[in-house]
């Protein structure tokens, strides 16, 4: 007869495995060896008395049952999660793991910035920040938090702002200005190299540009497509073409002058980057430390 109660250990490395539906990433994550892993969720499967995994020499996929357990566990992992984090209430200090997903500049913000005076303030918290230009649903993935631009935030979410006002801009490098000259329309990027934004959806971006009320989408050309605004930056300063990017992660270039402004005057200032998280949970001690320190 199937044992109804495994281990809580057992239940987390199996979510671990089916997050990743790859046992040696599994593993890395879980500090343990591939076999480990693989001969724990065997047992599992034994306990259970159902098959969890479809297991091929290439690849490894959730059966029926594995679907079934992966959707309903999570919620209640997430919940004996947040329930022991409460417990630090009784604790002088907060401490436990927090789980930050964003995109890598936003994160190199935080490091900057935030990361020092958390380090300081609350050593027993532990970071776990993790870049990543995709937009993920933050609590099927572990999350706690999340970074991203208010238009892509859930409905249900709680926003905190970062940066609640931001620019776009168009930037290039002196060296490829004075070889192609400077646009002064967004009409005119059609005879200019164009560092194109693929968005998390596959989708190119279309440059959005707005003066005295008028409005324009461009559909640019080019050459180069990028996904991670940190390497559109870098493409620019290397003299590739012109991107788009959010201001304030150019303005030591510009000052130092290895980048210029383009169309300074169609760039219009949009709802900004937040931090956000689950409205419907109880927010963990650490993320309340966070928010703190984030506001300040």
């Amino acid at each position: 007869m199937a044992n109804s109660t495994p281990r809580l250990t057992d239940l987390q490395t199996f979510l671990c495995v089916a997050n990743h539906l790859n046992f040696r990433r599994a593993a890395e994550e879980l500090e343990q060896t591939p076999s480990a892993v693989s001969h724990a969720m065997r047992a599992l499967e034994q306990q259970l008395g159902v098959r969890l995994f479809h297991r091929t020499t290439r690849s490894v996929s959730l059966t029926q049952a594995g679907t079934s357990l992966s959707a309903e566990l999570r919620p209640l992992l997430h919940h004996l999660h947040d329930t022991l984090d409460n417990l630090n209430s009784y604790r002088d200090a907060p401490q436990g793991l927090l789980r930050i997903n964003g995109p890598q500049s936003s994160l190199q913000w935080l490091i900057r910035h935030i990361v020092p005076m958390m380090q300081q303030r609350y050593p027993a918290i532990e970071l776990d920040l993790v870049a990543n230009g995709q937009l993920v649903d933050i609590v099927e993935e572990g999350f706690d938090a999340g970074i991203r631009l208010l238009e892509f935030i859930p409905q249900d979410m709680v926003a905190v702002p970062i940066f609640p006002k931001v620019r776009f801009i168009t930037v290039a490098s002196p060296a490829y200005l004075a070889s192609m000259g400077m646009p002064t329309t967004p009409e005119e990027l059609h005879q200019h190299h164009c560092i194109r934004n693929r968005l998390p959806s596959g989708k190119l971006y279309h440059w959005e540009f707005e003066k005295q009320g008028i409005e324009q989408r461009i559909d640019v050309p080019g050459s180069l497509t990028l996904n991670d605004m940190t390497l559109m930056i870098e493409a620019a300063r290397a003299g590739s073409g012109i991107a788009y990017v959010l201001e304030q992660e150019v303005e030591e270039d510009i000052a130092e002058g290895k980048l210029v402004t383009v169309l300074n005057d169609w760039s219009p200032i949009i709802e900004g980057i937040y931090l956000y998280y689950p409205g419907h949970r109880q927010v963990p001690r650490a993320l309340k430390a966070f928010i703190e320190v984030l506001r300040e």
